[in-house]
């Protein structure tokens, strides 16, 4: 009898172990969009806000902000996050892609635990994009982005620019993360064009592609309530970036209901804002707690395969 009290003991505490291990993983925060500048571009920043036209469109306000990883890290300590996807932004250069991308690279080597990189291409480069791509791929970047085909000057929808690239992401089974526009509403700096019509001719044109659509994808998530939308958006997936500039709360259970929270990434353009904010919003929403944990990591974890990148780091 009391062998068989100790081994139900024993049965417990590991029960007991594996599911608040599981309820750790669960729970994990990850922002999935985030920008991370090195130093050098900081301390130029008037130099290449003169030579290239996207880099200008976003940060030549005094007021738009730039941070280092070291800054992103403390400021996710700071608001509970354990992870952060951190993007670069569409150079119109493809050098400055790629000694951005070194950065970006250099700080995921750095921080394994905590940053997972997505790097930039300029499409128009050609071949020198898919070398490009393929480096970082090979170095560990986990995606491409933030695409801003407007600012680069490229289209989405132009299968023989596209295709060579998103076969090679295929082949490294990258994400694509593009900057997304509502078509209405109120003007603000880096607002752009790429609005739903674009982004769903680019989603069914590259049906495989695992794509997130910044800024809730300018409203497309709402179409998917016509039956063919929601088809072809198997493989996309929208983050909740600057949210809080956007749209009411309301947002998470609308969008939840139409495409299913599985479909939604906390996400927060630090640092344009602080994650606080939008942690917030996403308490005050109204989901439900299954809902929200879905939305503020365990979506993100699955897409990222986290699990399987935290056996390699270890």
């Amino acid at each position: 009898m009391t062998d068989r009290i100790v081994s139900g003991s024993v049965w417990l505490t590991i029960v007991f172990s594996i599911l608040s291990r599981l309820s750790i993983m669960s729970s994990v925060v990850i922002d999935f969009h985030t920008h991370i500048f090195p130093p050098w571009l900081r301390e130029r920043r008037d130099e290449y806000i003169k030579c290239d036209p996207c880099f200008s469109l976003l940060y030549s306000r005094p007021e738009a902000r730039m941070a280092t990883a070291e800054e992103l890290l403390a400021s996710m300590d700071e608001a509970g996050i354990d992870v952060s996807v951190a993007l670069n932004v569409g150079w119109v250069s493809h050098e400055l892609c790629v000694r951005t991308n070194d950065y970006i690279l250099d700080s995921v080597s750095r921080y394994p635990a905590r940053l997972v990189g997505f790097c930039a291409v300029q499409p128009k480069a050609g071949d020198a994009a898919i070398a490009e791509l393929e480096r970082c791929a090979e170095a560990g970047a986990e995606g491409i982005g933030e695409l801003r085909s407007d600012a680069q000057g490229f289209d989405l929808t132009d299968e023989s620019t596209m295709k060579p690239l998103i076969d090679a992401a295929l082949k490294h089974n990258l994400i694509f993360l593009t900057h997304s526009t509502e078509p209405v509403g109120h003007e603000y700096s880096g607002k752009g064009s790429i609005t739903p019509d674009i982004l769903y001719s680019f989603i069914t044109g590259f049906p495989d592609l695992k794509l997130v659509c910044a800024h809730w994808g300018g409203g497309l998530p709402f179409y998917a309530l016509m039956p063919e939308v929601d088809k072809a958006l198997a493989n996309v997936f929208f983050d909740t970036a600057a949210t809080v500039f956007l749209y009411q709360p309301q947002i998470f259970t609308q969008v939840s209901s139409i495409i299913g929270s599985d479909k939604i990434l906390f996400g927060t353009d630090y640092p344009l804002m602080h994650q606080n904010r939008v942690i917030a919003q996403i308490r005050s929403s109204g989901l439900c707690e299954e809902d929200r944990v879905k939305i503020l990591g365990a979506n993100a974890r699955k897409l990222l395969r986290l699990d399987e990148r935290s056996r390699n780091v270890a």
